[in-house]
């Protein structure tokens, strides 16, 4: 393994960008993402004794920095100052860049993938520990490293009710939501709708609170504002080139890492993005493909009284309905701020701010498509990424049996009107370099190794086979744990 190294690098400091080396520091590892996969890994690596180095995009915020308006945090929390778009604009991609990725902009749902999800992906990567026995281990020691809490029925708002009560008089089964948070004080009238951009009270379990001060403490470092270019693999080490953002003091520099190994933690477009830009598309034919975002369409009823979904939980409940599980789709109670809302109310000028007036009446049923259709990640003219990404017809047929379901309910709870959103969101992005027995159909190996290469691995979403249709951020901390555990066990 390799020494003790400090916080030296390669500082390239001419006019053109690039110079000479300074010096030369060798990382045991150098992973590339901040979020809750890259932070997962710097914790447990560190703990094993080894030194990891975290290149992260985004900025590193505390509960008393992050951004307190909707719109500051759109800016400065996402990739495209809020929002990305697939290719043909029917799907916004909202892609975290931020120290602590999706756990600190999401509400950080902790669900376990059941039988169908893992059987699926057992049958499509050719990879036997992807059952429930097989991943056990791995979740349990995933749910130890955060608090994870359902929302006390005393503090569910006006909207949970009426999600809870609407599945009620439909036959429709519902069950609270495993939340990864801790003592949020819903007595003192906390609303979580704050917590989209960033918790100020630290409740959410956020990775820059859980996993961050563990991996500092023993021996990560965390360099934030960079993004990574092109990495270069040579006979003993791998090379990473970066960038410091517009933001850091470093304005605009180019600087150049070296590591033992490194790790792909920046998510399905970040990663698949990494390996296209460094030349990675011919040796794996199988980059870039399968890329999926379970489709989320958020649809509002309209009440004669108050609902104020906004206050207190954000989201209590989701569906638990074997038919919806069968049919491919699954509801939650969700909100959003009321820019967000805003893009989504139809119509333009009088008409929309007199729909914004009743944002007050509004209550809000998100449906969310197990998408079946995948995407595509690829590089254009000046190395933009693109997506492709669309619904087929089965996917279709899933969405509008969610939004049947949704109107029985609104119906049911007296609704006088539903505002059907027609604008797909896109948070679960997963895909892109899936992981897989057979390297001409998937990027990464059954050990979490792009095949062809011992010095890089990978673990975070971009690594799923296809869309699980549940909530993947337990997921992704439960595989990189396993991964981490046997990069320990080779050092």
């Amino acid at each position: 393994m390799a020494p003790d190294l400090v916080r030296g690098h390669l500082h390239l400091a001419t006019s053109s960008g690039f110079g000479h080396y300074a010096h030369r520091v060798r990382h045991d590892v150098i992973i590339i993402g901040g979020g809750v996969s890259g932070l997962a890994w710097a914790r447990d690596l560190a703990l094993a004794g080894m030194k990891p180095l975290v290149l992260e995009a985004g900025n590193r915020y505390d509960k008393r920095t992050y951004p307190r308006t909707e719109l500051d945090g759109s800016a400065q929390l996402y990739w495209g100052g809020g929002v990305e778009l697939t290719q043909d604009a029917a799907i916004g991609i909202l892609r975290p860049k931020v120290v602590g990725g999706g756990s600190i902009v999401n509400q950080a749902l902790m669900d376990r993938f059941d039988d169908v999800a893992l059987d699926d992906w057992r049958a499509d990567s050719g990879i036997d520990w992807f059952s429930a026995d097989g991943m056990d281990e791995w979740y349990t020691r995933a749910e130890a490293a955060v608090a994870i809490n359902t929302v006390p029925e005393e503090y569910r708002n006006r909207n949970a009710e009426i999600f809870a009560e609407g599945f009620r008089r439909n036959g429709y089964v519902s069950a609270p939501l495993r939340r990864a948070q801790s003592d949020c004080h819903f007595e003192d009238g906390n609303s979580c709708v704050e917590c989209l951009t960033g918790c100020r009270i630290d409740s959410k379990q956020s990775s820059a609170i859980t996993a961050l001060p563990k991996a500092e403490a023993a021996g990560a470092t965390l360099i934030p504002q960079v993004e990574v270019l092109r990495i270069t693999e040579r006979a003993d080490h791998v090379e990473i080139t970066g960038r410091y953002s517009v933001a850091s003091p470093r304005a605009g520099e180019i600087e150049v890492w070296h590591a033992d190994r490194i790790v792909l933690a920046s998510g399905a477009i970040g990663n698949t993005r990494l390996l296209l830009a460094s030349g990675y598309q011919e040796r794996l034919p199988a980059l870039g493909t399968e890329f999926y975002v379970h489709p989320q369409y958020m649809n509002f009823g309209v009440f004669d009284e108050p609902v104020n979904a906004h206050r207190g939980p954000l989201q209590s409940y989701k569906s638990a309905d074997p038919g919806f599980r069968r049919q491919g789709f699954k509801l939650e109670n969700v909100y959003a701020g009321p820019s967000s809302v805003s893009l989504l109310m139809p119509g333009y000028g009088r008409a929309h701010m007199a729909k914004m007036r009743s944002m007050p009446h509004f209550g809000c049923i998100e449906v969310c498509v197990r998408d079946t259709n995948p995407g595509r990640i690829r590089l254009g003219k000046g190395g933009v990424t693109l997506v492709d990404k669309k619904l087929n017809a089965e996917d279709r047929r899933r969405r509008s049996a969610g939004m049947t379901a949704i109107r029985n309910i609104f119906v049911s709870m007296g609704a006088r009107n539903i505002i059907e959103g027609d604008v797909g969101i896109g948070l679960h992005l997963m895909g892109g370099c899936r992981i897989g027995s057979d390297p001409s159909t998937s990027v990464v190996d059954p050990e979490f190794r792009l095949h062809g290469s011992s010095r890089i691995h990978a673990a975070d979403s971009s690594v799923f086979p296809h869309a699980p249709g549940i909530n993947p951020s337990l997921t992704v901390s439960a595989l990189t744990i396993r991964a981490a555990a046997g990069i320990v066990k080779e050092a």
